[in-house]
């Protein structure tokens, strides 16, 4: 981003300006964008000469009929977006997030969840608040929501950064289970002991330590190192190879639901379960973004309630 200082660059141009810039970066047309403004393209371009004169670039390739952004236009439009989200953040904590929810979201998840529940739970968010523009990443791994300017991660597991303000979206646990023809060829475990001389399917998860299973059971939280020959990081598949009994599999009762109710999966060590809650972290507290509050709202009553896209336990 650009410092506010002389000896840099001459910032001698308004909001709106930038505003300007972005919708004919968008629009690749001068003309489409003052059709969009409601004014003249020698207004637009007067507009986009006075950036330019102060960033001291040249931020489009003009062409008769269309312009396209430069590799400079492209660093300003990254930093602008930037600059909007600063001010529409400024906006809500200073109203104590009493604002309609406007602006960008940004979300992640990991695939699974984000595909099954989070997307389709979004949908209905954006046609409920359509001043709101939303983007879902579904990713694999732990997400930095600083530096990577996210305001909400939605996962399975507990929120542990400090930083973080954590916000429970519904309840789950993980379950053991195995495909009946894995279970009449190895036999079913009588023991979480019995554990490690199986087959197991390892998860490799987002947050979770590889081949380390902990279990919440009769005696409390023990834990167990299980081996199998097939790993992954997604769990779509570990669930398909244990449908084809490949071995045992540790996963979120949501997930196995229509295998377990179809008798293609069976629950083994049953008084043995891991919590696996859903929560969403932030950066900041719900009373100080709408947008948060809203969306964090939202999906607890869709996901935890009895809608289409609740957990099924």
């Amino acid at each position: 981003m650009w410092l506010y200082d002389s000896r840099i660059v001459n910032l001698n141009f308004q909001l709106d300006d930038l505003r300007v810039f972005c919708l004919a970066a968008r629009k690749a047309s001068f003309a489409a964008t003052a059709t969009e403004l409601g004014t003249s393209p020698a207004y637009v371009s007067k507009r986009i000469a006075i950036l330019e004169k102060s960033l001291g670039v040249t931020l489009f390739h003009r062409a008769a009929r269309r312009v396209t952004v430069t590799d400079d236009g492209e660093r300003v439009y990254a930093s602008a977006q930037q600059i909007f989200q600063g001010v529409d953040h400024m906006g809500e904590t200073v109203a104590g997030g009493r604002l309609d929810p406007h602006g960008t979201l940004r979300v992640t998840t990991s695939f699974r969840l984000g595909r099954k529940h989070i997307a389709p739970a979004l949908s209905l968010l954006a046609k409920r608040y359509p001043a709101l523009d939303i983007t879902l990443d579904a990713v694999d791994r732990r997400v930095d929501l600083v530096s990577e300017n996210i305001d909400l991660d939605i996962r399975v597991g507990e929120v542990d950064e400090p930083h973080l303000v954590a916000h429970r979206i519904a309840p789950s646990t993980r379950v053991l289970c195995a495909a009946p023809g894995y279970l009449e060829r190895r036999g079913t475990p009588g023991s979480m002991a019995e554990l490690s001389q199986h087959d197991c399917l390892v998860l490799r998860d987002r947050n979770q330590a590889f081949g380390v299973w902990r279990l919440t059971g009769p005696n409390g939280v023990e834990k167990i190192k299980v081996t199998g020959r097939m790993s992954s990081n997604n769990s779509e598949i570990i669930r398909g190879w244990g449908n084809d009994g490949h071995g045992i599999l540790l996963q979120t009762t949501w997930d196995l639901h229509d295998d377990l109710a179809g008798g293609r999966l069976i629950p083994i060590l049953s008084a043995y379960t891991q919590p696996a809650d859903i929560w969403a972290a932030s950066t900041v507290r719900l009373s100080h973004s709408a947008k948060v509050r809203v969306c964090v709202g939202f999906l607890q009553e869709q996901l935890g309630g009895e809608g289409p896209f609740a957990l099924k336990q």
